[in-house]
């Protein structure tokens, strides 16, 4: 159990006991030193408690140990706070990992008052003094921190330079695994990358979107229950999307005119006689009840059931990290492509079936159709000469500057400050400035 103390600030870590022989008190110190090269200072060998109490840095020895870097005024950082709160008490709160592991929050709050009322408040670890600005800048340069929230994990006899057990990207794995990546280490994560890999390969619709007090899915009809088992054999897209998050409301309109012209297309053409069929099903990440139903009630498709807890399942199996995200399943179950709303906004409803092979046919008659574009426009919507790129020129991934959709490909690009349009929304504009 970590003990708390009032120390002088100038006070200096005491040996934790004598008899234990020459050799084991040699580990200890060596390793007490790590840690305190890392996290206390010339004039500081203690870190501060929620409470304002003051905690040994040598404390933290033989514990594995969270660097968590972050600020008060970064929303981003908020969210993760939440998460990492809530592993922090599990691991805390278990009799087998609550004495081995401890966070060390790095502060990068706008002043003190900030700082304090950040930590005492929303987190219930240990942090360096607001005031030591060197160890906070040399923790930031050691770990090559370029961006906030950012958590690195430390193993014990791990505060050495150059030791590869450091592991850099503590958010993502929180967020992908949670409470199971303890105890952070490689074995750990290789096994559970292990694990995600036979998971996906065994997924199918009914593992995904069933549990054992549902196999129904919501519907508009009378009843509203439709069987999951209704879907075998359809290519699915799971729709993680939510009524307060705006630019899903602005999406989904445009997602209900593709479903209805894919469905259109199925039947006056041939898919419909080889037995293919689409659906999409709601994957809802609202706040109540109210919300959900009256956002479901501006959808043609199905959803899961508010508050479902395959619901948070399903986030964490396709790691969806922002929304809305729209994950294509093939007629198998299986895993097609993450990327279906960006599919939808590059190609439409001549997306579907969203398969490589599909893809590629798009890809080559978007190469063919980019030969008879003109090199260079101007657009309304900006100053400058827009020229023509390919992502083997110049261009890649880009977010459109006048429809704010992702694109790639072929895009008009401004030389002189970056500024990027999707050729069809050039095309709509000139279109509308002839009319």
């Amino acid at each position: 159990m970590m003990k708390e103390m009032m120390v002088n600030s100038h006070g200096q870590a005491l040996s934790n006991g004598t008899g234990a022989g020459a050799v084991g008190a040699e580990a200890e110190r060596v390793s007490s030193s790590r840690i305190s090269s890392l996290l206390a200072s010339p004039d500081r060998d203690y870190l501060l408690s929620p409470t304002g109490n003051q905690v040994k840095v040598s404390d933290l020895d033989g514990k594995i140990i969270g660097l968590y870097f972050s600020a008060n005024w970064y929303p981003p950082c908020w969210n993760f706070n939440k998460v990492l709160v809530g592993i922090y008490n599990q691991l805390k709160n278990s009799s087998t990992t609550g004495s081995s592991f401890e966070i060390v929050y790095i502060s990068s709050d706008e002043d003190t008052d900030a700082f304090v009322r950040y930590h005492a408040a929303c987190m219930p670890w240990l942090a360096i003094p607001f005031s030591d600005l060197e160890t906070k800048k040399a923790l930031n340069r050691k770990f090559e921190v370029e961006g906030i929230p950012s958590l690195v994990i430390l193993q014990p006899g791990d505060y050495k330079d150059g030791d590869e057990a450091t592991l850099r990207d503590g958010v993502e794995i929180i967020y992908r695994y949670g409470v199971q990546a303890f105890p952070f280490t490689k074995q750990r994560l290789e096994q559970l990358e292990k694990e995600e890999t036979e998971k996906h390969e065994n997924q199918s619709l009914t593992n995904l979107l069933t549990n054992h007090d549902r196999h129904y899915l919501l519907g508009h009809g009378t009843p509203n229950q439709v069987p999951v088992a209704s879907l075998i054999g359809k290519t699915v897209g799971l729709y993680f999307s939510a009524q307060w998050c705006i630019p899903c409301v602005n999406f989904t309109p445009r997602l209900v005119s593709i479903y209805n012209k894919i469905k259109e297309q199925m039947l006056v053409g041939d898919q419909q006689q080889d037995g293919e069929d689409f659906e999409i099903v709601f994957v809802s990440s609202d706040r109540d009840r109210t919300s959900f139903e009256a956002y479901f009630s501006t959808m043609p498709w199905l959803a899961l059931p508010f508050d479902d807890p395959n619901i948070k399942e399903l986030v964490k199996h396709f790691d969806v990290k922002a929304i809305p995200c729209l994950v294509i399943l093939g007629p198998d179950g299986k895993t097609v492509t993450r990327q279906g709303r960006n599919l939808i906004n590059l190609y439409k409803e001549n997306a579907y079936p969203f398969t490589d092979a599909k893809l590629e046919l798009l890809e080559k008659k978007m190469d063919e159709e980019a030969k008879s574009l003109p090199r260079s426009v101007y657009h309304g919507g900006h100053r400058h000469e827009l020229n023509l790129v390919s992502e083997g020129n110049g261009g890649g991934p880009f977010i459109c500057c006048d429809c704010d959709e992702q694109g790639c490909g072929w895009a008009y690009q401004c030389l002189e400050c970056g500024y990027e349009v999707h050729p069809k929304c050039v095309e709509a504009a000139t279109a509308a400035v002839t009319k």
